[in-house]
């Protein structure tokens, strides 16, 4: 009787085993590319839809540099000091920028913002002397929109641009009327005179306004200096040039509001003499645009059972210059 091949056996199921192995190393791997593969298509992506990069720093070659400030100053917004000073910052710092365009679309908002951009572009300008800071106005470069424009060398607008509005405000609501109509009693305990200062659903007071009109007085005394620091000599002072009207592109010229006529491409080719633009603009990053939509609707949800949130956006007062 013969002996069993052991050996032969073993040869096999060890071939068996290396050809089992090569499989699950070889499906690995395609599985390895497959989720790079997506990756790669998901960051190309959000490159395209700007969630992600979108700043010109490091640009090679010369360049003029271009920030955008559009839309309402606020804190945190894209319009906020915070964002547009970075951003004016790596333009100014990198050496290949020519110049600076900070091209401003905006109806105004917070004084305390726009004063923070307009003391960085006047640091910025006096740390880089050589480099020249413009502002190109949109539609509108109005009120905390013009604050920041009058700390530029010059500024540049369009003929039908609104321009101006130098003045300062703080609104609100009273309810006091309807509340006595459907029978509702305010209800407000305070530690301090004046701690109710401006509640909505208390009559207004008339020590209190007069108070408050102080406190606009001094912001918009603050407002004009800015904008007699900025525009010097250049700026022919009428009765109404600080009232907070707003003037055409073509009338602020006139005014010495603004120095001349340009866009973004003809203040690049024609005034800066670097026709190529590279835009600096802070863009949101994915984690900070997901996170900002998670908290609104996280806080709409929360608001939406307290009665006096219905109430909120039409009580709140604040001071803005738009």
């Amino acid at each position: 009787m013969s002996e069993p091949q052991i050996p032969e056996r073993t040869s096999l199921e060890q071939l068996a085993a290396s050809y089992i192995a090569e499989l699950r190393r070889a499906r690995r791997w395609s599985i390895f590319f497959k989720v790079a593969t997506l990756l790669i298509i998901i960051f190309l992506i959000l490159v395209f839809l700007g969630w992600i990069g979108g700043t010109g720093t490091g640009a090679i070659g010369e360049h003029t540099a271009v920030v955008d400030l559009d839309g309402e100053i606020a804190a945190h917004g894209p319009a906020s000091a915070d964002r547009i000073n970075k951003a004016l910052d790596e333009a100014f710092a990198n050496p290949n920028s020519k110049g600076v365009i900070l091209e401003i679309n905006s109806p105004g908002g917070s004084p305390v913002q726009a004063s923070e951009i307009n003391d960085e572009m006047w640091r910025l300008r006096q740390k880089y002397p050589h480099k020249p800071l413009y502002v190109v106005a949109g539609d509108l470069c109005a009120s905390g929109g013009y604050y920041v424009a009058v700390a530029a060398d010059k500024i540049y607008v369009n003929p039908a641009s609104l321009v101006g509005s130098i003045g300062v405000l703080m609104d609100g609501f009273g309810f006091t009327g309807i509340m006595k109509k459907v029978g509702v009693e305010r209800r407000l305990i305070t530690a301090g005179k004046h701690k109710g200062f401006l509640d909505p659903f208390s009559p207004l007071k008339p020590d209190e306004k007069v108070f408050a009109e102080k406190l606009l007085d001094q912001v918009h005394e603050q407002f004009i200096q800015a904008v007699e620091k900025g525009r010097g000599s250049r700026l022919h002072v009428t009765p109404s040039i600080f009232s907070g009207l707003v003037w055409t592109g073509t009338t602020a010229v006139k005014m010495g509001l603004a120095d001349g006529f340009g866009s973004v491409n003809t203040v690049a080719r024609n005034v800066i003499g670097a026709p190529r633009i590279v835009n600096y603009t802070q863009q949101q990053g994915l984690v900070e645009r997901l996170a900002n939509r998670v908290g609104t609707h996280f806080g709409q949800s929360v608001a939406a059972g307290l009665i006096h949130s219905w109430f909120y956006p039409l009580t709140r007062t604040e001071v803005r210059l738009n």
